[in-house]
């Protein structure tokens, strides 16, 4: 087994900066099955030893799965010199796992938003070839009509000659401002507004609801997360061939 720095475990647990970790383990405050431990170098295997803070045992896991309803003015990216990002909105504990967003939505787009650490996961539910569904509710300054439905099942040229794949346009209101709702497999930049910009129509609110089988819990306020469920993961998982 594969074993790690006690330092970077307790580390990655989310009990502390590196620096914080091994003023604990000097202070006396970590034992490791049973046994004071005095080394920050010293080697564990995580998930079989038993590591505990201050009489805690701190419980290892690798991935951290969380669903956000992203709000708007944030950028999806963990870091930006200029922009606020929606990992600053993570307690110090999820950001002690190094989670990243999959995907991204435009700063001024809402909704689902996945964080986690599983690159694999990432990596499959963003692959083209898995063809992950992404439903997104929008307000349109425009009427919305049924040709524009037949459209979209074709793939619409965008501005600059790309044809984009067959996408699904659900109608729910045809008026001056017209609700919709819009289910793509691609993730092209601003593409549900380039979609619609092609029919002389323009998005003024743009909401991700739905990422393959995970739907936004309409609990979570904006700006709110919460872990998903060993069965909203399984599912995910499934989706993309991991299980």
């Amino acid at each position: 087994m594969k074993k790690e720095r006690l330092d970077k475990l307790l580390s990655n647990m989310g009990t502390g900066s590196r620096t914080q970790v091994k003023d604990m383990i000097k202070s006396g405050f970590v034992t490791v099955n049973g046994v004071l431990a005095t080394s920050p170098e010293a080697k564990v295997v995580p998930g079989v030893d038993r590591v505990c803070l201050k009489g805690r045992e701190i419980k290892y896991r690798e991935f951290i799965y969380l669903m956000l309803n992203k709000p708007q003015g944030m950028v999806s990216s963990t870091d930006d010199p200029r922009e606020s990002v929606v990992i600053e909105l993570l307690d110090d504990y999820w950001k002690g796992f190094r989670p990243f967003p999959v995907g991204r939505l435009d700063k001024d787009t809402e909704g689902l938003l996945l964080i986690t650490n599983d690159g694999q996961l990432a990596h499959l539910l963003l692959s083209p070839r898995k063809g992950v569904d992404k439903t997104y509710y929008a307000e349109i300054d425009g009427v919305v009509l049924p040709e524009h439905i037949e459209s979209f099942r074709k793939g619409v040229q965008l501005e600059d000659g790309y044809l984009t794949l067959p996408a699904e346009l659900e109608i729910e209101r045809s008026e001056l401002i017209s609700t919709v709702q819009v289910t793509i497999q691609e993730g092209k930049y601003h593409q549900v507004k380039r979609m619609f910009a092609a029919h002389g129509l323009r998005v003024v609110y743009l909401k991700r609801i739905r990422m393959g089988p995970l739907v936004l819990d309409n609990q979570l306020g904006e700006g709110e997360y919460r872990e998903l469920t060993d069965n909203e993961i399984g599912v995910l998982k499934r989706e993309v061939g991991m299980v």
